[in-house]
């Protein structure tokens, strides 16, 4: 088993998983030892099989997958870790990498490419995929919400009004209003609707 990659495959839809399993068992230098279907499982697992590569889903239960990047890196910062996820928000892409992980890839990428990327990640390299990088670089060139704005951010996901918003959070409705408006220029939108739907799009809230 010494000259295979040793991988753990991190997802909780099991038809998916199952067939990840078997497309990667099918090649000649890779290895599957570990599966997991929730985040918590995989943080136990890793520390049972030390894999040499993870590929993590973003959208898992107990656990997300950014959180469970973060626990594994603590106890392992070497742990070379792959998100393999539906995901494409710049904000999720930028999140995950922040956490550290060694690759971005969407589900819907050829075989060959995802093979190439486990050998690369496993021989030290990074590997963003164009429209990925792409996206990474929009969320760069963008600004920060702040801690508040976001938690305003949320509430307007969820359909609250200003005076709810500001009943949830303690403070004014004026308050509220300036939240919004650096919010709105945040996300270069014009109104609440845009806001929410940026919001939902780019992955800074997400609705469970």
């Amino acid at each position: 088993m010494s000259e295979h990659i040793r991988v753990m495959v991190v997802e909780d839809h099991h038809i998916v998983r199952q067939g990840l399993v078997a497309l990667l068992n099918s090649v000649p230098d890779i290895a599957v030892v570990a599966e997991a279907t929730n985040g918590q499982e995989a943080i136990d697992m890793f520390q049972q099989h030390q894999p040499d590569v993870t590929l993590l889903d973003l959208r898992l239960p107990v656990l997300g997958g950014v959180d469970v990047l973060k626990r594994v890196r603590e106890k392992t910062p070497a742990a070379r870790m792959i998100v393999l996820t539906t995901f494409d928000g710049d904000e999720d892409i930028y999140r995950a990498l922040q956490a550290g992980a060694r690759g971005y890839f969407l589900k819907g990428m050829r075989t060959e490419e995802l093979v190439e990327g486990i050998r690369a990640v496993h021989g030290g390299k990074t590997r963003i995929p164009a429209p990925v990088a792409e996206r990474l670089a929009n969320r760069l060139n963008g600004q920060d919400l702040t801690g508040r704005e976001l938690e305003v951010l949320k509430l307007i996901v969820a359909g609250k009004a200003n005076k709810e918003i500001g009943a949830d959070l303690n403070i004014s409705e004026a308050t509220v209003k300036t939240h919004m408006n650096n919010i709105l220029s945040k996300l270069g939108v014009t109104d609440r609707t845009q806001a929410a739907t940026t919001a939902l799009h780019r992955g800074i809230v997400h609705v469970d």
